[in-house]
């Protein structure tokens, strides 16, 4: 044991300078005094304990080494990294080689079972020796220490168990430097010196995967807060607008708490002053809309508010505009249709643009195109759409438009549609707010919620695909919810909006659909399983390409206007 204090020149030093009223500034920063045992340092009635990494795991995988950065109680950590000149390190590797190889056919000729033992470190040093020889690898010596701090040493031991546990389970060895821990202290203190020197060697790669660059923060100033960052415990608030583009989507399994999450997020983007048009197919966002005083439009065979599919929000039909508007439309028609085949689809886009000539006052109508189509003598299409101008939907879809997107939230209920119609209405919902995009655009977001309804079709997944490809031309950000990650994926239109989304929510997942999720967004083990045991309001954000473990949070004068429990709205 040794014991060091200040000497005696320092103690008369700082007897003078208080005398003098002025007090020694090394006074201040420096400690009173040191005691050393074997295992630990005590300093200013704080102990100190230093570990160091002694044994990996055979193979090294991203985010390898979280349970030490994450690690929730005082720790340091000092790595020291050391490249190895490639012609030393191969004269070793061969003869390392070399002695594997004589054991194992040794082995061989006395009976013996080779075991991974042998075999594992053999086809490591093979496979390093190759990477070093074609340039692929480097070779370092690494060494990793962690100095636990704790107010009393029953402290410490538990501290420390606790982090040896954390390590073995992912199958990293520590020791604790006894009759070392000066030298140990001193290797972790940032003066880049390795005195302890318990190195291990490493190839970049392996390397690489040590450094804390999983534990991501994501925090921008001109954002909204999302929640608390599951790593670090700092906030994590982003600006959509300020990535590639503003689209996003979520994947969550029912009663993961997606529609809470957008709900929040909503009525922090309301606070910024971003106007929100949200498609809900189940009537979970009326609440919100009378909390905020939001326009609420109640959509159903029966209802007075309409939106006419021709309504192009402007009053001059530009060539470009009428275009790009026909040929919507004609997606419109093949949806209501039930597919239309090439001949119908010229007749089609020929009687949009006949009846939008020289017409300037009022947009037509449904019954507009019928009639025409009928002079163009298409009779099986006319058929077709029959029931939408004579028959039992004559008032869905046949009447000019009647509501206005002048509100900050605007939500179109759509629960009251019969299921076939949803997904039309949906669709000519998102083309009328594309229209009054183009004619005024501003800072905007069109929520779908149940987004994988408009892929069941292809002329509406194809539309949303090009919405979402578009949007951003028109400072829009499309979200898109659904809750059928799988059937997303697995479709060429989802795949497509998947990627145009530069920012991903990926909430709870189960068994079926955690393989497409983890191969469309590369993640990784860790995240894998994050999703597969997540609870209610956490999610990974990935923001272009940083990746976040997030739970969302609603603050106490939120929750109320956005919970949907029915126990709490009751008690409400």
């Amino acid at each position: 044991m040794a014991i060091f204090t200040k000497s005696k020149r320092k103690k008369k030093l700082k007897e003078r300078t208080l005398n003098f009223g002025i007090q020694d500034p090394m006074d201040i920063i420096s400690y009173a005094g040191m005691k050393e045992q074997p295992d630990y340092l005590t300093i200013d009635e704080q102990y100190f304990r230093t570990l160091f990494i002694s044994g990996y795991p055979l193979t090294a995988a991203s985010g390898w080494l979280n349970s030490l950065i994450n690690f929730s109680h005082n720790a340091d950590i000092s790595y020291h990294l050391h490249e190895v000149d490639a012609l030393q390190a191969l004269p070793k590797l061969r003869r390392k080689i070399t002695e594997l190889e004589s054991t194992k056919r040794a082995m061989i000729r006395s009976g013996k079972i080779v075991g991974s033992e042998i075999t594992d470190p053999l086809e490591s040093a093979t496979d390093l020796r190759d990477k070093i020889q074609r340039g692929q690898e480097k070779l370092f010596q690494m060494s990793i220490y962690v100095t636990l701090s704790a107010p009393s040493v029953t402290e410490l031991d538990t501290i420390t168990k606790l982090l040896e546990m954390e390590l073995s389970a992912r199958l990293f060895y520590t020791k604790v430097a006894r009759y070392q821990q000066i030298e140990a202290l001193q290797s972790v203190l940032p003066r880049g010196e390795d005195i302890l020197n318990q190195k291990r060697n490493l190839d970049s790669s392996s390397a690489a995967l040590t450094f804390p660059l999983m534990s991501s923060e994501l925090v921008q100033e001109s954002g909204i807060l999302y929640g608390i960052n599951k790593s670090s415990n700092s906030l994590v608030i982003l600006d959509r607008f300020s990535l590639n583009n503003a689209n996003s989507i979520v994947f969550a399994q029912s009663g993961s708490g997606k529609s809470y999450a957008t709900k929040v997020e909503i009525l922090r983007h309301l606070m910024q002053g971003t106007k929100v048009i949200v498609i809900d197919p189940e009537r979970e966002y009326k609440q919100l809309s009378e909390s905020v005083s939001g326009t609420y439009i109640k959509l159903s065979a029966r209802s007075r508010q309409k939106i006419n599919p021709f309504d192009l929000a402007t009053n001059s039909y530009t060539a470009d505009s009428l275009s790009e508007h026909a040929q919507d439309l004609t997606e419109i028609i093949s949806l209501m249709a039930e597919g239309l085949d090439a001949r119908e689809k010229a007749a089609v886009d020929k009687a949009i643009l006949a009846i939008y000539n020289g017409r300037s006052d009022t947009p037509p109508l449904l019954s507009d195109l019928y009639d025409t189509l009928k002079k163009l003598r298409q009779k099986s299409l006319c058929e077709r759409l029959e029931k939408y101008i004579t028959g039992s939907l004559a008032t869905v879809f046949n009447a000019q438009t009647n509501i206005e997107l002048d509100n900050r939230l605007v939500i179109f209920d759509i629960k009251d549609l019969p299921e076939s119609l949803r997904q039309i209405m949906m669709l000519i919902i998102s083309h009328f707010v594309q229209n009054q995009v183009k004619a005024l655009p501003q800072k905007r977001l069109l929520i779908i919620d149940e987004g994988w309804m408009l892929l069941q079709h292809e002329e509406s997944a194809r539309f949303v695909a090009g919405l979402v490809r578009r949007a951003r031309k028109y400072y829009l950000g499309v979200s898109i919810i659904s809750q059928q990650a799988n059937d997303f994926l697995k479709n060429e239109y989802g795949r497509a909006i998947a990627s145009q989304s530069s920012l991903r929510i990926l909430m709870r997942q189960d068994t079926t659909t955690i393989k497409n999720v983890v191969s469309e967004f590369n993640l990784s083990e860790y995240e894998q399983n994050f999703l597969l045991t997540c609870d209610k309001g956490d999610a990974i954000i990935i923001a272009d390409q940083n990746h976040v473990a997030v739970k969302v949070v609603a603050s106490d004068k939120e929750h109320p206007l956005i919970t949907t429990n029915p126990v709490e709205v009751y008690r409400l």
